[in-house]
């Protein structure tokens, strides 16, 4: 355990470049914070630093000997490193996943196609990991999700499902080449819950960007085009809302079958 007080420590340095996702892909490290997130982490992955403020050392001795580096800093120290207003006195740095191996993958995929609000992408993850799905791609200009807005909004999902970022429309021609069906959600599309019978695993549910939806490379990739119908004024729903929808429906579906 090391005492820091200073902002300026290489040690704390490092942790603060990790809001950036560049640091990030360099040192293959980001940054969770809070309790709970600290807990999971430690469970679930591999942690390099826990950072505690030192107000909170008592709080949190359980979790200190769970780790391996520790470091005690002050209040401002925390401030310094964390984005969130209210880190709760814990950070950690932690060691990302396993990616998603295309070529192994199979059941329920998630790919987000240019989804930029990383609170959407979070919320996603969180709940593709809820609905079953066994892993999410990404396209390159999705937010990050090892940001550390989008791994708050994972509640820990982030820590546990394998994830491949990359360019998407590539991606999903190799799955579809081993027998994934390509699954787009777009306005226009074939009514989804009347379609819902004819899905069946292995398959990709492909959610587009909040203001473009899914690009003119990846709709041409889809075996099936499905929407969910508005009844009232609205045009469109929330990316995440309208995802959460469809992952629990389209995995129901799937499981009735036997999946």
């Amino acid at each position: 355990m090391q005492e820091i007080t200073s902002v300026q420590n290489p040690r704390i340095r490092a942790l603060r470049a990790l809001k950036k996702a560049q640091a990030r892909t360099e040192t293959g490290l980001f940054l969770v914070e809070g309790r709970k997130l600290c807990e999971e982490a430690l469970r679930d992955a591999q942690v390099q630093t826990l950072l505690v403020d030192s107000r909170f050392q008592k709080q949190y001795a359980a979790l200190l000997k769970r780790a391996g580096e520790v470091l005690v800093a002050p209040a401002h120290v925390l401030e310094a490193v964390c984005q969130a207003r209210t880190p709760q006195g814990i950070a950690a740095s932690v060691h990302m996943p396993a990616p998603l191996r295309l070529e192994q993958a199979g059941g329920l995929l998630l790919a987000l196609d240019g989804v930029q609000d990383p609170g959407n992408v979070g919320a996603m993850l969180r709940t593709a990991e809820a609905a079953g799905f066994a892993g999410v791609l990404l396209s390159p200009q999705c937010a990050d999700a090892f940001s550390p807005k989008a791994a708050r909004a994972t509640m820990g999902s982030v820590l546990r499902l394998p994830l491949w970022r990359g360019p998407l429309a590539q991606g999903l021609e190799a799955l579809r080449g081993r027998g994934f069906t390509i699954v787009t959600a777009e306005l226009g599309g074939e009514d989804f819950f009347a379609a819902l019978q004819t899905l069946q695993a292995p398959l990709v549910l492909v959610i587009g960007s909040e203001g473009n939806g899914v690009t003119p490379q990846v709709s041409a990739l889809a075996q099936k085009k499905l929407a969910l119908a508005m009844y009232g004024r609205a045009e469109s729903l929330n990316a995440a809302v309208a995802a959460g929808i469809l992952m629990y429906a389209a995995g129901r579906a799937v499981r009735e079958k036997g999946f």
